[in-house]
């Protein structure tokens, strides 16, 4: 390709305000060598791959006039200049980005980066987009960029707080109209919340009563007595009867009213919290992947506790706010209407206040909740890791983890409050001002003798309530957005649709032989092909061992089987049906699973064991443990099965975890089990304790078995070595030697290793084979 000498044209658009982009320190000196008079940098992408996908160094710089490429090979690099038809694209396969350069005949430039540059290549193509509009039109770019985003650097908007680039996902505002989706949560309580409803009808009511008794007690009561005119003991007695019934008639209601409402919010939440739960366990293996517990756990807690706390409180005080104003002012216009509009002039400003704020809170109490996430995250990552903070010192870090987090939150909440700081003042201010003109105006009244003094008095009594409610339902604009924003979060989990549905018509199987046919299967993560056209047929209780090296597909192909993902091709047969027509749930209890790492439960020993059959029997239980070999180290634990295991088994070793995993799969009697590296991360000799309770497991059942030792697998019926994704070899180890293929060579290797360790171990000095306990 011909290398254009740099044009010396005029200078393309800039971004106001930004200063220009650090070039790497390897490349500056090559990059500035090259530049124009005042050409400036607005943009460059580090390449890390060459043409061939091997690692190699370059870089691709954005300026005003043109693209400029360069390389290690090439320092002097290329460059093209804005014209028409000139177009960059991107494009991601495998992990791996490629950034094209074309115009309308050919392809001028490429270029390939492993996809941690992805964000830099998105700001890369921007600015050149940009440019190159400005080129051929004239144009400004949409919009003055006022700041730059501190990961990425890419241009933020007035007013934007969170960068579209580096953003995990997008983030839509929450919508007040949420909190209507939680209707179905309150239907089966629709008598309780009408009778609630009443109840605020009644005692908003019983509450106005007392000001409009303060017109006759003035006028008939007070200023005639100040006029010379005896007072009335009866009359007097009728008006505080009928203040003092008023206010324990609303005390009483109110009562009812808030209590009922309190036992509704509460079931609401349960139930909200339930859904929640039960979809969330009803999601795939995918979900999860891609989620952070903290953040869970942060939805389905604080989320629905604030919902709980908007229905019981701040819901029933709306209510009440709008029952008491409309009320109020059906009251003051009966008295006096001039008045009564004159009491009404601070509800446009203050309504045009409520339009302005909301929109600010409504994306700020979103973010607040997802920055909070992240704080619970760094407790969730560090709490159940404590053992390798420690071990490794790391605590410093990890402070400054959390410190880092906190200080995000901290910085969230200070921008929502310096809106909501200015807003809940200015309401009252508001108030104050239609106040003091209420009271202007009704002494100007009273001096035309248009009303009395008795009606001014209860005119400001009913005007100081309604201003009172009004700054109320002010303030409900902020909880109505922070429960709208928690109401959206709870509701992303429950609208998510499992990958691994349900089937529409499900087919039930009576007796599971355990027979597994593989038919031409494979499965794409994202855009990646993990497995391709895999094909295996194992019959009833015959125990196939999966070999190859890591990340050869043996751990997706058990996750299919188990179906805690879907094939994206192909199909999984079980007795020849579809496993997806198959209930999920009534699939997996024909499944016993023993995983590299077993999780245990807190709780005793009895309780893990009986996991997957909460109604065994302890005689069950126990006969379970004898054939795991574990009722032999459960029995010299001071409280024998009732013996706690602490958060994740932390009270038992390695080893004693691992078997009474396996007695948790033997007490539920399956068809089918899957061991997944189940003694690789123990020492020799607890292997062998292992392996024992292994033969006792795979009795009679199809087993399908995953093993960091090879040698392991020496009595496996069959061997399927597993290579990038696809089967390239099957048979018994024997064959599978004599061939001296794959299976050969890996045997061989891990042999030599083993000779080594052996050595090794000769060497070193006597110690627990069973694990020192935590």
């Amino acid at each position: 390709m011909t290398q254009i000498p740099p044009p010396h044209t005029a200078q393309g658009v800039t971004l106001a305000g930004l200063s220009p982009p650090t070039l790497p320190v390897s490349w500056s000196q090559h990059v500035l060598a090259l530049l124009a008079g005042e050409e400036k940098i607005l943009a460059w992408l580090e390449i890390d791959l060459d043409t061939t996908l091997h690692f190699a160094t370059g870089i691709v710089v954005i300026t005003g006039e043109r693209l400029l490429a360069l390389s290690a090979d090439d320092t002097a690099g290329q460059s093209w200049t804005y014209r028409p038809g000139l177009t960059l694209a991107r494009r991601d396969h495998a992990g791996v980005g490629t950034l094209e350069l074309s115009d309308a005949t050919s392809l001028l430039g490429q270029w390939r980066y492993t996809l941690g540059a992805d964000v830099a290549a998105g700001r890369l193509i921007d600015h050149f987009t940009r440019q190159l509009d400005f080129h051929l039109t004239g144009a400004m770019p949409p919009a003055a960029p006022q700041a730059l985003c501190p990961n990425c650097e890419t241009p933020l908007l007035a007013g934007q707080e969170e960068c579209p680039v580096c953003s995990k996902e997008i983030h839509q505002p929450p919508s007040t109209w949420t909190l209507l989706r939680l209707g179905r949560f309150a239907k089966p309580y629709k008598g309780r919340l009408f009778a609630g409803f009443v109840l605020s009808l009644l005692s908003t009511a019983a509450t106005l009563v007392p000001p409009y008794l303060t017109m006759p007690l003035m006028d008939n009561v007070l200023i005639p007595y100040q006029n010379g005119q005896a007072i009335d003991p009866g009359l007097v007695a009728l008006y505080l009867s009928g203040l003092l019934g008023a206010a324990l008639v609303a005390w009483v209601l109110g009562w009812a009213r808030t209590y009922i409402l309190a036992l509704v919010s509460e079931r609401i939440g349960a139930d909200l919290r339930t859904a929640t739960y039960e979809h969330l366990l009803k999601l795939s293996q995918e979900y999860f992947g891609g989620k952070r517990t903290g953040d869970l756990m942060a939805r389905i807690g604080s989320e629905t506790d604030r919902i709980n706390i908007f229905i019981s409180l701040h819901l029933l005080d709306f209510a009440t706010d709008v029952l008491m104003i409309g009320m109020t002012t059906a009251i003051l216009m009966s008295i006096d209407v001039r008045l009564a509009l004159v009491t009404l002039l601070p509800l446009p400003i203050i309504a045009w206040l409520i339009h302005v704020v909301r929109e600010k809170l409504r994306t700020g109490f979103e973010r607040v909740d997802r920055v909070w996430a992240e704080v619970t995250n760094v407790l969730a990552d560090t709490i159940p890791g404590i053992r390798v903070v420690k071990a490794f010192a790391q605590e410093a870090r990890e402070t400054g983890r959390f410190r880092a987090a906190n200080a995000h939150n901290l910085e969230v909440n200070d921008r929502v409050n310096k809106v909501w700081s200015l807003f809940s003042p200015t309401v009252t201010l508001l108030t104050e001002l239609g106040l003091l003109i209420v009271w202007g105006f009704g002494i100007w009244q009273i001096a035309k003798d248009q009303i009395t003094v008795g009606v001014l008095t209860a005119f400001l009594a009913y005007i100081s309530r309604f201003y009172l409610r009004l700054d109320s339902m002010s303030r409900f604009v902020s909880v109505t957005q922070k429960a709208a924003a928690g109401a959206k979060r709870i509701f992303d989990i429950l609208d998510h649709v499992s990958s691994v549905p349900e089937p529409t018509s499900p087919v039930h199987l009576p007796k599971v032989s355990g027979r597994i046919e593989l038919r031409k299967v494979g499965f794409r993560y994202g855009t990646r092909s993990v497995t391709r056209d895999i094909s295996i047929a194992i019959e009833p209780g015959e125990m196939v061992g999966l070999v190859g090296h890591s990340g050869s597909g043996k751990s997706t192909l058990v996750n299919l089987i188990c179906r805690f993902y879907d094939v994206s091709e192909g199909a999984i047969l079980i007795d020849g049906v579809d496993i997806r027509s198959l209930p999920v749930a009534e699939y997996r209890q024909h499944i016993g699973l023993v995983l590299q790492e077993p999780f245990l439960f807190f709780g005793t020993i009895a309780e893990n064991i009986s996991y997957g059959k909460p109604a065994a029997t302890r005689a069950e239980i126990v006969a379970a443990a004898r054939a795991a070999h574990a009722h032999e180290f459960i029995l010299r634990l001071q409280h024998g099965y009732d013996s706690l295991v602490g958060e994740r088994g932390q009270a038992l070793s390695g080893g004693e975890r691992q078997r009474i995993s396996i007695a948790r799969a033997l007490l539920i009697d399956p068809r089918i089990l899957i061991l997944d590296e189940a003694t690789s991360s123990v020492d020799t000799t607890t292997e062998k304790e292992i392996q024992k309770a292994l033969d006792n497991l795979v009795r009679g059942r199809t087993t399908i078995a995953i093993a960091h030792r090879l040698s392991t697998l020496r009595d496996a019926d069959r061997l399927v070595v597993l290579d990038r994704g696809s089967v390239v070899e099957v048979g018994s180890h024997d064959q599978l030697m004599a061939c001296e293929g794959h299976y050969y060579r890996l045997y061989q290797a891990q042999a030599r290793n083993v000779d080594t360790e052996d050595g090794l171990r000769e060497l070193a000095p006597e110690r627990d084979t069973d694990g020192e306990r935590q």
